[in-house]
């Protein structure tokens, strides 16, 4: 039977000198780290045959799509249900921990992990990205596709798939900078996720010379939530185990 791979991306680092909880505000693009990932990402998918690209509407997503089409000879083509989750928290700058509390009124927005109550529902963002996944198998049957989002669409979208609870707390997300997870579908089962960082070199790597130092962004690794089993293959109950990741980063300060 004729496999059906979806690859969900996440966007490259972003220039972000002023630590701002961007979200989906406009006007923020990848940093020269960012578009070095992107450049990586696009070596990692070179020899793949990919059929389409579709990316959030955000530039640094759009940024990150575009070197993975262009070497496929392909358009991005922008899915607006790829875009970033919303939340209360957009446009804040510096330490958001500080900002809370020094915002009492906010503190019952923050009371339920579960929807969760500070932003977009779990529940709204697994429909919109597996109805993303589920368009993307029926026009791509048997073939390959790349769709580029964020962090939190992303794995809010892997947890559904694996059918594991959607409440999480997002510092606990494996899902870094410029990382891949791989759908399997086989007709219409889902077989197998994986994850990858292909990218990983660009976060650990020095700079090039005379690459500016704002773009250092003093990264360390990152945590991971304990799992049962091994986290990178499907549920027993769901299909084959699959080998454990790269190198574990920490997260960029996007929305969440």
């Amino acid at each position: 039977m004729p496999e059906t791979v979806v690859h969900l991306v996440r966007h490259g680092q972003v220039e972000n000198p002023r630590r701002v909880l961007y979200g989906r505000l406009p006007g923020y693009h990848l940093s020269l780290r960012g578009q070095a990932q992107a450049d990586l990402l696009a070596g990692h998918f070179a020899a793949t045959p990919l059929a389409a690209v579709l990316a959030s509407p955000l530039e640094r997503a759009q940024q990150t799509a575009t070197p993975i089409a262009a070497a496929h000879g392909l358009e991005v083509r922008t899915d607006l249900r790829l875009i970033e989750t919303s939340n209360i928290f957009e446009g804040v700058a510096g330490n958001v921990v500080w900002y809370i509390l020094r915002h009492p009124g906010m503190w019952w927005k923050l009371r339920d992990l579960r929807a969760p109550s500070w932003g977009e529902r779990n529940v709204d963002m697994v429909e919109r990205v597996h109805a993303v996944v589920d368009a993307a198998r029926a026009e791509f049957a048997g073939r390959q596709v790349v769709l580029v989002s964020h962090q939190a669409p992303i794995w809010v979208a892997r947890l559904a798939f694996e059918r594991r609870r959607l409440a999480h707390w997002p510092g606990w997300r494996r899902c870094t900078l410029a990382s891949v997870t791989t759908l399997t579908f086989t007709d219409d089962t889902l077989t197998s996720v994986t994850y990858a960082e292909p990218a990983a070199s660009a976060l650990l790597g020095d700079l090039a010379p005379g690459q500016p130092e704002a773009v250092r962004p003093g990264l360390r690794p990152d945590r991971e939530p304990p799992q049962p089993g091994p986290d990178q293959g499907l549920r027993p109950d769901r299909g084959a185990q699959q080998p454990g990741p790269g190198p574990r980063l920490r997260r960029d300060r996007e929305a969440q």
